[in-house]
């Protein structure tokens, strides 16, 4: 390269670093949080275990449940469109951000050419006898030039590189938020399939039972000891159990088929044996920390506020839309009419100069940019804004439903070890001739119900656990998570 050439090259990054100091965007500043200073104290906010700090393989400590949420980090077809969409919105932040800097180009050219003499009145000769009637010859060339670069001295290519980054950051996080309610839709699907299974074995052991005392009762009506009301109460019984059966068995092939989609398409064949409602949850309790935690470590509050940083940098682009824009061209290069020479000083050639456009009269389109900029700016505080407080509210629900839940689990466990005697005392006061079947019956719906009860409030409450890890940011999600910030 010349030094002709490395001047121009030179002049022209030099000129790009200077123009990338000036900005029209507004200065960023984070809204400030409408939310409480902190967390309900009459919920419980204290613990110990910081969930930001935790992977759900270690929140989550069944091991069947590990290996579909793996499963569903890996296949989920959302998921991979959402990884595909942080692909994009990086390559579209690489692209703007090149615009800041020169293209510089380099081209070569071997020409041969040959032109009648006739066409050049200059080089005719006419009838002379002998003259040549045309004439051939070469041309090389070589060179290198800056393609038209716009000075930034309004930082308007600056300001439209800082959206598209700030695009690219908040893509990222909406890919980590799905990813983290991705693992509570599977955690809590999971937990619903558990609870539909004992279901089914509850209302199987208690079908089974009901036959039992069908068998009773119709010997019983056989030898003339009972009349038929008894029978037909005990009929009822069985048939309210088979109707709950086929309800639940209903249930869990809907719950499987939600599951096969939360996983990509197929339930793994071989996963490891899971464990039951009762022996899920764990005496760990994740602690809360403060309302303005979350603006740190919610991805979703993260992309809200990168995509108010976008807004404000598209600002200042339309901003800087009113100022004039000056552009740079140049180039230098070698040029001779033979190989040989095409390297020598005296083929030297360059050419540099500079243009504006001045923007005069558009009909008000400028104008109208620029209000939308600044529409679409008071749009994302306000969306920053809900999404704040829709995470303070997901964790108060989370935090209340921890211990009015925890109280539930206590008094249900209660109620099932109290129906479980009255069921046992009713069915013995009935077989000594002391009550009616009907004492039975009302006895064993209480005791079906109360422990129907205590599934559904065991599968509430580690679907409200899981709400809760997700809610306060937990899941580390570092694997997914683009790591270059380009």
């Amino acid at each position: 390269m010349t030094r002709s050439t490395r001047k121009l090259v030179a002049l022209a990054i030099g000129s790009s670093l200077l123009a990338s100091c000036a900005s029209m965007a507004p200065q960023y500043t984070r809204p400030e949080a409408a939310t409480a200073p902190a967390f309900d104290a009459e919920y419980g906010p204290d613990g110990t275990v910081v969930a930001s700090q935790l992977s759900y393989r270690e929140w989550f400590g069944d091991p069947r449940l590990q290996d579909l949420i793996a499963s569903a980090l890996e296949n989920n077809r959302d998921l991979l469109a959402a990884t595909a969409r942080v692909e994009q919105a990086r390559a579209r932040y690489r692209i703007e951000g090149s615009r800041r800097l020169p293209a510089l180009v380099a081209d070569g050219s071997a020409v041969r050419t040959r032109q009648p003499l006739s066409t050049n009145p200059a080089l005719d000769t006419g009838d002379v006898e002998g003259a040549p009637d045309s004439v051939t010859f070469n041309r090389f060339d070589v060179g290198v030039g800056v393609t038209s670069f716009e000075l930034d001295f309004w930082g308007r290519i600056a300001s439209l590189s800082e959206a598209a980054r700030a695009e690219y950051l908040a893509t990222a996080a909406a890919q980590r938020a799905f990813y983290l309610s991705l693992i509570a839709d599977t955690a809590n699907t999971y937990f619903e399939i558990v609870e539909t299974e004992e279901q089914i074995a509850l209302a199987q052991a208690t079908a089974e039972s009901r036959r039992e005392g069908l068998r009773i009762a119709r010997l019983r009506l056989e030898n003339g000891v009972t009349s038929a009301l008894p029978y037909r109460q005990a009929e009822t019984l069985l048939t309210q159990a088979e109707q709950q059966l086929a309800s639940e068995r209903l249930s869990l092939a809907q719950l499987r088929n939600q599951l096969a989609v939360l996983v990509g398409g197929t339930i793994p064949e071989t996963l490891p044996e899971g464990v039951s409602l009762a022996e899920q949850g764990d005496e760990r309790r994740l602690a809360a920390g403060l309302p303005s935690d979350l603006l740190l470590v919610r991805p979703d509050i993260i992309a809200a506020e990168e995509q108010l940083r976008a807004a404000r940098a598209n600002i200042g682009a339309a901003r800087a839309a009113f100022f004039p824009t000056i552009s740079l061209t140049g180039s230098a290069g070698l040029s001779s009419n033979s190989l040989d020479g095409l390297f020598s000083s005296d083929g030297l050639g360059w050419s540099f100069g500079p243009s504006i456009s001045l923007p005069i009269f558009d009909w008000g389109a400028r104008e109208a940019d620029l209000d939308l900029a600044q529409a679409l700016e008071v749009e994302q505080v306000a969306n920053y804004d809900r999404t704040v407080q829709n995470a303070f509210r997901e964790v108060s629900d989370a935090l209340a439903g921890r211990r009015y839940l925890a109280e539930q689990l206590a008094t249900l466990e209660a109620s099932v070890e109290a129906q479980q005697q009255i069921a046992r005392i009713a069915r013995l006061r009935y077989r000594e001739g002391v009550a009616d079947y009907l004492e039975v019956l009302d006895a064993e719906r209480n005791l079906f119900s109360a422990q129907q009860q205590l599934l559904a409030v065991q599968r509430a409450w580690l679907q409200n656990r899981a709400t809760l890890f997700v809610a306060l940011g937990g899941g580390s999600g570092r694997e997914i998570v683009p790591s270059r910030s380009n």
